[in-house]
């Protein structure tokens, strides 16, 4: 035994083995010496019984002095109960962000993550929650140890992807396929929500016991208010006629003209099955929407079109693609397409789906009923089992689609009285069509 100064560390001889030199000073503070000629400064203690080593880290990165000092204050914490080395082990084993979200991606694809209504998520909401993880969460935050996390990083993280931190253009699975990572308010917003998700996750498992996003101050979504006027409309409804006489977009024409006279989500028109269309019930009757099983009332304009599509078509979707099996691919390119160059270019699916409760609303409908004939949660008829609908929901179905079918064809619409017989129906909306007036620019 010596006491460790920088002579003893410079003049101690490498062996086939490792071997401690230890202090005479200091008891527990010693210098181990490797096999491979590197040095090292440890201590030895006992706790709870136990022999535990604790190393304090490498000779040159240390020097004795600075090793000497840090050796007494390790040595204090253990009078004092604690243990270094069992804490070094568990900062080791401790559970990084990365591991976490990998964990939750497991057990989310799996169905054991809830989301809306308390339902297992739906495969575009995992897609997308993946995306915002692997693009996001991990690049920026990924090493960090989950227990480390602290508001003040829930805070920085936000600001980095609003201000396109993560922006990135990677490939994807698809052939020629590339994924535009541009990051952003909305991204943000999205994003961090996401990941109180995913810390709320780790609070039941007992990694942590408080979530970080918790009174975390958010930006507050950009209300999309964008919404068609009358003018507008006509001019919609040329566009699609005129977009109706090309095979290219005849298809994606059609699912435009639908979401203009039902207000569904893009997703529901495009993916919508046979199986789903009631035409007795005047309904769609929707399996998978964002709010789970939905009967969604339609009017007649809908339903004459769609029993005319039905004797042309066939298969399982009533947009079909490459395939009777398949639902009809590249509508955001064609839409976006039919749109550019026109003064509808900043039109969108949401546009028309807004438009069409907007419309209901200056008719006199009630939330409550506009909000059954979108497909919103307060409102939204998600019984599977309901067979017959209000007649008050289809007489809105009909009044609404039937004044945007005349404002597409260029007409006036005015209400009339209204009841639940077929024939009665097209009457009362036939009354409703006078004389087309000029139609105005936009």
């Amino acid at each position: 035994m010596a006491k460790i100064t920088k002579r003893v560390v410079d003049t101690a001889e490498t062996g086939t083995k490792d071997y401690v030199i230890w202090d005479d000073e200091l008891p527990g503070f010693g210098l181990r010496v490797f096999a491979s000629g590197k040095r090292s400064y440890v201590i030895q203690y006992r706790s709870r019984g136990r022999s535990r080593r604790y190393t304090i880290g490498l000779h040159g990165v240390w020097t004795p002095e600075t090793a000497r000092r840090e050796a007494k204050a390790q040595l204090g914490r253990v009078a004092h109960g604690d243990d270094p080395a069992e804490e070094r082990e568990e900062d080791r084993k401790a559970l990084t962000i990365k591991q976490l979200c990998e964990q939750y991606i497991a057990d989310m694809e799996a169905g054991l993550i809830l989301g809306k209504g308390g339902r297992p998520k739906k495969e575009t909401t995992i897609a997308t929650d993946v995306g915002r993880i692997r693009r996001h969460i991990i690049p920026l935050l990924g090493t960090r140890r989950v227990r480390d996390i602290t508001k003040p990083d829930m805070n920085n993280l936000m600001k980095d992807i609003i201000a396109g931190k993560t922006r990135v253009t990677m490939k994807t699975e698809k052939l020629r396929g590339k994924a535009i990572v541009r990051g952003g308010r909305g991204t943000a917003i999205r994003t961090m929500g996401l990941l109180g998700g995913i810390f709320s996750y780790a609070v039941e498992a007992g990694v942590i016991e408080h979530n970080p996003t918790h009174g975390l101050r958010k930006p507050k979504y950009q209300v999309r208010d964008r919404r068609l006027s009358e003018a507008e409309y006509r001019v919609l409804g040329g566009i699609l006629r005129e977009a109706q006489e090309c095979d290219h977009y005849r298809i994606h024409a059609d699912i435009l003209r639908l979401i203009a006279l039902t207000g569904c989500r893009r997703g529901e028109i495009i993916n919508l099955k046979w199986s789903e269309v009631d035409l007795e019930g005047s309904c769609l009757r929707l399996v998978d929407s964002k709010e789970g099983s939905s009967v969604r009332p339609v009017g007649l304009p809908v339903i004459e079109y769609l029993e005319d599509e039905r004797k042309r078509r066939a298969g399982t979707y009533v947009f079909p693609g490459k395939g009777l099996d398949n639902a009809v691919g590249n509508f955001p390119q064609s839409w976006k397409k039919m749109f550019k160059d026109t003064p509808l270019w900043d039109v969108t699916p949401h546009v028309l789906r807004h438009s069409f409760a907007s419309i209901a609303n200056d008719l006199g409908f009630t939330e409550i009923t506009i909000a059954a004939l979108i497909g919103h949660a307060k409102g939204s008829v998600t019984s599977k089992y309901v067979h017959t609908l209000d007649s008050t929901l289809i007489m809105a179905a009909d009044t609404v689609s039937g004044y945007v079918k005349a404002l597409l064809e260029g007409v006036e619409f005015r209400r009339n009285t209204y009841t639940l017989d077929r024939q009665s129906r097209q009457s009362a909306i036939d009354d409703m069509l006078i004389e087309a007036r000029p139609t105005t620019a936009v």
